[in-house]
């Protein structure tokens, strides 16, 4: 590794010949622990914007588009299951209900898997469950059989799929986040387009049971989509000891008093309080771990200024180019390797001290009476030819530089970046340092060693963090929670029972199924130009999610008021653009309401919420038919549902300003 300065060479004279200190750095460096090497850099991933991330994301398209689609036709098999075991339409529904519901209720721990051993084998994993639960779902001799088989595991199977092929994307993604996200999800729409008439035909053609064979097969297709996924090597930034010293007291005054104790010899960017771990998933949330601007803050403004410097332009804090006034997604440099010179750490955190945690943490180091030192930076490769053409860290092996998805706080937001007022204020280098939270030593660790743990400690943090129970003592996203859990109650029901309704009524059977392809196709179109619109920073995202889901909703509840082509074709049209707005806009109004650094702790608790409502809504639905065998209730109970969330949305924004002067005040009051 490139020679970097240790603590015996801090207090080294600056006028001390360089050579003999990085002789003696690497002499002492050979002792230590392989996993220490890695504690002096950063692994900072910057997302390519193109070349692989546009077979990432067809990858992801193929995945959306083959599990969605099933999910979205899993009611057409319902008459011929109830038929087969001679139960009830509100029994039947468990079926394909546990299958959505687990689909989402899986969420935080295949997120937690995923960050542990990436996204590829987790998708090929999920891949091969969802297909073998799928085939092993023609022997069922009960409806409790399928509801293990095709619910239970396939749904956790699908879970292990959907979520590595959605939050990829903005691994792969960063000018075009929006509109590739956008694409990917579309295949949702794609997939109810295609499958509807297809799992009808199966059906038709050679019965449920063989229909779930072939459906498990066209799953594992997810195992080739799932090798696409291939990691990105990150950029190593390099860190400076008195760094981390001064951020060993940052960290401390983030945890809760009852955590805090002195902490261990050496970086804090792999050693955390020994107490911290006394939580209930036994690992702290990212909230408590530091973001690798915090704790590389001197190393990366003065990287970004040779960056600069090289580029033959000057690059403000900001993120502008004095010459064209654009933001620049990455200072470019000539190709070659860039060599830090030396330079005094102290004066680097005053000069680039412009935002308030930067002046934090150069008032810890000025508290610890740190003295001005100068230290001679590590050397860090980059290339220059385009701004994202970064060359990546050459490692020797994967285990050695672990890719951890979930410790970025941006790791769930599908809109674009421009919202993001982080993203806005700095250069792309420093953006994602901010939002890269570091790992533990004991992390690096485990994996380096290939230590076998049930549960080892990326899984842990990724579940301490989805799961952080605090979060619902926020009532801003309690309100948005319970909405999106009303929204998921009544979200699939349409698509179970809009078929039969169309067929009951006296429509053509072949018309009737269209109609359920119908909402796939404007979906797709929706999906798509959702995202598009999310690059706006001028359209306000909680107005449109509002008016696209009450629209939906009253729509659903008059769906059935007249029954033929041309009133059914264009309810779709209404309810397509209607769950659009609701599946594309919500990390962008979580982030609106709560700020970047919760968004995946609030996509944790909605994941499990807007779950648990999609395995009982379709039931209750079921329940309503079976009492007054009309299907026109359970689109009432579904719109209703739909537009009472859309309602409780309405106030958001003045629950979230009221919430955040509460705590203002609360702060100012115990100071």
């Amino acid at each position: 590794m490139p020679p970097q300065t240790t603590s015996d060479t801090l207090n080294t004279p600056p006028h001390q010949n360089g050579k003999q200190e990085v002789t003696k750095f690497e002499t002492e460096k050979s002792k230590e622990d392989p996993a220490e090497e890695l504690a002096d850099t950063a692994a900072i991933i910057v997302p390519p914007d193109g070349g692989w991330g546009w077979v990432v994301m067809v990858a992801s398209f193929f995945c959306c588009t083959i599990l969605d689609g099933i999910v979205f036709s899993s009611g057409l098999f319902q008459p011929a299951m109830a038929e087969d075991f001679g139960v009830s339409k509100g029994y039947i529904a468990l079926v394909s209900s546990l299958l959505s519901g687990f689909y989402l209720i899986a969420g935080p721990f295949a997120s937690a898997l995923a960050n542990r051993y990436g996204f590829r084998p987790v998708t090929i994993v999920g891949s091969i469950i969802g297909g073998v639960a799928f085939a092993l779902s023609y022997y069922a001799t009960s409806v409790e059989f399928l509801f293990i088989t095709y619910g239970l595991i396939g749904g956790i199977g699908f879970c292990l799929v959907y979520i590595p092929a959605v939050i990829t994307i903005g691994y792969y993604f960063e000018k075009w986040r929006a509109l590739a996200t956008g694409i990917a999800l579309s295949g949702s729409g794609v997939g109810t387009f295609i499958f509807a008439p297809l799992s009808n035909y199966l059906i038709e053609q050679v019965g449920w049971r063989y229909s779930l064979v072939i459906q498990g097969g066209i799953v594992l297709f997810c195992i080739v989509c799932g090798a696409a996924f291939r990691p990105i090597k990150p950029i190593r930034v390099p860190i400076n000891e008195v760094e981390n010293e001064s951020n060993n007291a940052l960290i401390e005054k983030r945890l809760p008093s009852s955590q805090t104790k002195p902490l261990p010899e050496g970086r804090f960017a792999y050693s955390v309080p020994n107490s911290a771990h006394n939580t209930y998933m036994g690992a702290p949330p990212n909230l408590h771990y530091p973001t690798a601007a915090e704790v590389f803050k001197g190393s990366a403004a003065n990287l970004e200024r040779r960056l600069s410097a090289a580029s033959g332009g000057h690059i403000t804090p900001g993120g502008k180019d004095h010459h064209k006034g654009q933001r620049k997604s990455q200072p470019t440099t000539p190709s070659g390797e860039l060599a830090q010179p030396t330079f005094n750490l102290h004066k680097e955190l005053t000069t680039v001290g412009e935002n308030e945690e930067e002046a934090e943490s150069q008032n810890l180091l000025e508290e610890s009476e740190v003295k001005p030192v100068v230290v001679t930076a590590r050397r860090h490769t980059i290339s220059g030819r385009r701004p994202n053409e970064l060359r990546r860290s050459s490692v020797k092996t994967e285990t050695e530089n672990p890719d951890r998805p979930m410790y970025r706080d941006d790791i769930f937001f599908t809109g674009s970046l421009v919202r993001i007022p982080q993203y806005t204020s700095q250069t792309s280098l420093g953006y994602h340092m901010s939002v890269t939270r570091l790992a533990t030593k004991q992390d690096i660790k485990e994996e380096r060693d290939h230590t076998c743990k049930l549960c080892p400690e990326a899984v842990r943090r990724t579940l301490s963090t989805m799961l952080d129970v605090s979060l619902l003592k926020s009532p801003s996203f309690m309100l948005l929670s319970t909405s999106g859990f009303l929204t998921m109650m009544g979200f699939f029901i349409p698509f179970i029972f809009i078929t039969p309704r169309a067929e009951a009524a006296g429509m053509d059977k072949g018309t009737a199924l269209f109609v359920v392809s119908a909402i796939g196709i404007v979906n797709t179109v929706a999906r798509i130009v959702c995202g598009l619109l999310t690059s706006f920073k001028g359209i306000n995202a909680l107005h449109l999610n509002n008016v696209a889901i009450t629209a939906g909703g009253i729509a659903t509840i008059f769906s059935g008021y007249i029954i033929n082509s041309t009133t059914q074709y264009l309810y779709a049209v209404v309810f397509g653009i209607c769950i659009a707005c609701f599946s594309g806009l919500r990390s962008i109004i979580a982030v609106e309401l709560m700020g970047l650094e919760k968004l995946t702790n609030a996509f944790g608790f909605l994941m499990l919420f807007q779950g648990l409502a999609a395995a009982i809504g379709a039931p209750i639905a079921g329940v309503f038919y079976d009492l007054t065998g009309d299907y026109d209730y359970a689109f009432y109970l579904a719109g209703i549902l739909i537009t009472v969330s859309a309602f409780l949305c309405y106030p958001l924004n003045w629950v979230s300003r009221w919430e955040k002067e509460r705590a203002a005040r609360k702060a100012g009051s115990s100071v």
